[in-house]
């Protein structure tokens, strides 16, 4: 059980670091197609776990589907997946995030899923040197 909730409080936090972080790129490039409202925050934790289930849920849906049909397509699920449940996630929560425009919409998604792959990757191993490093301590 506390296995399950560090799985899924990592990836909520990389979800959301994902987003974070694709909003501050398109901010800096001074482009308007990928927007998090930051007047409602807690429209942009909805939009963050409706992301984060929507993943979950259709992941092992598309991983099915390719491998049945098109094995080639395996190495795809990821950003397809991560496209699907941006597309929930705006639906869902239109407050909390907005995607418009063909720009918003082609590299919102890649910069989301780049960010949120690395992000799942490292941070286990982030909180777990903390973890670590404060049971030495004798916190």
């Amino acid at each position: 059980m506390l296995r399950l909730l560090a799985r899924t409080a990592v990836l909520l936090l990389a979800v959301a670091v994902g987003l974070l972080l694709t909003d501050w790129v398109f901010a800096a490039l001074d482009w308007q197609t990928f927007d998090i409202d930051w007047s409602n925050p807690l429209a942009f934790v909805v939009a963050v776990v409706v992301f984060a289930v929507a993943q979950a849920v259709l992941t092992p849906f598309f991983v099915k589907l390719a491998r049945n049909n098109a094995p080639a397509m395996l190495s795809a699920v990821g950003l397809i997946t991560t496209y699907v449940a941006l597309l929930i996630a705006v639906l869902v929560a239109p407050d909390g995030l907005d995607i418009s425009g063909w720009l918003g919409w082609l590299v919102g998604p890649i910069i989301v899923w780049i960010v949120t792959l690395l992000a799942n990757f490292l941070l286990p191993a982030l909180l777990l040197k903390n973890a670590v490093e404060k049971r030495r301590d004798g916190e």
